[in-house]
């Protein structure tokens, strides 16, 4: 059974940083485009970022640009989120997805992404 857990999330400071995991199973990742999403509460699902399928081309919004690195590691089926110099607007409930068909235009639409992990937690103090 195909799955993806996501991992890393906690409490922070303003300021500091987190790295989120992305751990698939029963899949091959590298063989999927992978997008990061987040949630927070009273609002909609969020465009993060995303690192296409056939290349290591990587996407971001322009909220996080800068701040936020994407990555993969085939070897370890895993993607990655560094997310430095965290706000409290970055406050979320932070998701991964991924899908086999999918082309770059469709990164950042959730739509388009088949497997989806559980979430986890990023809460950033002030």
């Amino acid at each position: 059974q195909a799955q993806l857990v996501e991992s890393g999330g906690g409490l922070v400071q303003a300021g500091g940083s987190l790295r989120l995991s992305c751990v698939a199973s029963g899949l091959t990742i590298s063989r999927h485009g992978v997008g990061w999403f987040r949630q927070a509460p009273g609002k909609e699902r969020e465009f993060v970022s995303a690192v296409a399928r056939s290349s290591f081309s990587t996407y971001y919004a322009d909220s996080v640009k800068g701040r936020f690195t994407t990555s993969r590691d085939n070897a370890k089926n895993t993607v990655y989120l560094q997310m430095n110099s965290l706000q409290p607007e970055d406050t979320a409930l932070y998701y991964c997805a991924s899908s086999e068909r999918i082309i770059t235009s469709s990164l950042s639409r959730p739509e388009s992404y088949y497997y989806w992990g559980q979430g986890t937690q990023v809460t950033v103090s002030s």
